[in-house]
């Protein structure tokens, strides 16, 4: 018997591991799924919520910019007593009407196939019973429950994925503050506070996206991000399943790390060498819930469908951020977009998930038209209503069996070469209704 388990010993292959240092953690492959599901949605919530005003770092621009933003303050004076402090927001964070298994349908119903919740911000307060975090957590304060688990129930019993945002800097954490006042040469922050925390977070709930943020002011090395990936992807209870984003420290954004953001609502000009994302708020001005949030300032369908549309054929993923109220719900427009979204995918999606980048991502004609590909099918996605019904895609190269058919319509589509065996003339149907102002045609047998 000893020696069949030293056999199996010998024939198992050790799984290599990864090192603490950038050249060996960026040489891990991206699990799979992440680039396959092309759209998740972000939700920004917290304390933040609560004033509803400006944007989820309005504590920032209240009591931490100098000079103060001068709304915050007037907002302040008008509305709240003398000696109101922002923690004095937390009780008011209610979530009462919270009800994750509303919220993970809405998400199923967007055609999102991950969720990105923000379980700490940069104003410090964890959206989970922070053992490292006392009275400032939504156990000890304000709803009074686990949002990070109880949203992740719902969301992976719809067979989502689940993931995580993490601020790793706190405005006004005092550990964090004396660590910068030493010019990060001491780490009283990281190793009380920031690490103890993202350990706590990946091994209780097993998040599937660490979407790190809140870098910028200092080193990877006074992070020790390093580190912390190379136990992430070494013996992590996901270390097969996670991915992680770029914002590990000053200078690793679209450097190094997983998927690159690069910036907030990130738009190449061309086909990145890399996997990167692309994260945007369907309100414009904030990312958290906003109270006077005027309608002209949210995105519309079409020209969330359109951005969705550019960031897949240019390779990347779509993050799309609602920010929900302080008592638990998520406003009805941003509902109606996230529904809207998922009627279109509903017809469309066969061209957008799993999908790669063709060699020509994009023609300008007519109307624009983006392209996608699937093995040997090409999708040519049209983001706006062509003008007649005749549409000449100029770039794919035809054959005789090529086959053209719009998406969502059932009989395959005449065409004809505008070229020899370059370019088609499609005789396009009485497009149907869509609210996103976008369709499909698939195109089988071309290159």
């Amino acid at each position: 018997m000893a020696a069949v388990f030293l056999l199996l010993a010998f024939a198992a292959p050790a799984a290599a591991r990864y090192t603490a240092n950038w050249t060996s953690l960026d040489a891990r492959p991206l699990p799979s799924w992440y680039d396959e599901a092309k759209v998740g949605i972000f939700v920004h919530w917290g304390v933040f919520s609560v004033p509803g005003f400006g944007s989820e770092w309005f504590w920032w621009h209240w009591q931490g910019q100098q000079p103060p933003d001068p709304k915050c303050v007037s907002y302040m004076s008008k509305n709240y007593p003398p000696g109101f402090s922002y923690p004095d927001f937390a009780p008011e964070f209610h979530a009462q009407f919270f009800n994750p298994e509303e919220w993970a349908d809405i998400f199923k119903a967007s055609g999102a196939k991950y969720v990105v919740l923000t379980s700490k911000h940069h104003e410090g307060f964890t959206n989970w019973g922070s053992p490292y975090s006392w009275n400032w957590n939504s156990v000890d304060n304000g709803p009074k429950r686990d949002l990070v688990e109880d949203l992740g129930d719902a969301v992976r019993n719809r067979s989502l994925h689940y993931g995580l945002y993490n601020s790793l800097y706190e405005w006004f954490n005092p550990l964090y503050l004396e660590d910068k006042k030493n010019g990060f040469k001491t780490q009283q922050f990281v190793m009380q506070k920031l690490l103890p925390e993202l350990y706590n977070i990946v091994v209780r709930y097993r998040p599937e996206v660490i979407w790190s943020d809140g870098d910028w002011e200092a080193p990877d090395t006074y992070w020790n991000s390093t580190q912390f990936l190379a136990w992430l992807y070494n013996d992590s209870p996901v270390k097969e399943t996670v991915v992680t984003n770029d914002r590990w420290g000053q200078g690793t954004a679209c450097k190094h790390g997983g998927f690159y953001n690069c910036e907030d609502k990130y738009t190449p000009g061309q086909l990145p060498k890399h996997k990167w994302e692309k994260c945007t708020s369907v309100d414009t001005l904030s990312w958290g819930y906003r109270r006077n949030m005027k309608l002209k300032e949210l995105m519309d369908l079409p020209a969330i469908i359109d951005d969705l549309v550019s960031t897949v054929a240019l390779g990347g993923n779509y993050l799309l951020n609602v920010g929900p109220t302080a008592d638990g719900t998520i406003p009805s427009v941003f509902e109606e977009r996230l529904r809207g979204l998922g009627a279109w995918l509903e017809t469309n999606g066969e061209a957008i998930y799993a999908t790669k980048p063709w060699r020509v991502q994009m023609e300008n004609g007519t109307v624009p038209v983006w392209y996608t590909s699937k093995g040997a099918t090409v999708y040519a996605i049209i983001t706006a209503k062509p003008p007649t019904t005749i549409l000449k895609l100029l770039i794919p190269q035809t054959s005789a069996t090529t086959k053209v058919t719009l998406l969502g319509h059932p009989s395959p589509l005449p065409w004809a070469p505008v070229y020899p065996n370059v370019g088609l003339s499609v005789l396009l149907p009485e497009l149907p209704f869509t609210p996103g102002q976008a369709w499909t045609l698939k195109l089988d047998n071309v290159q």
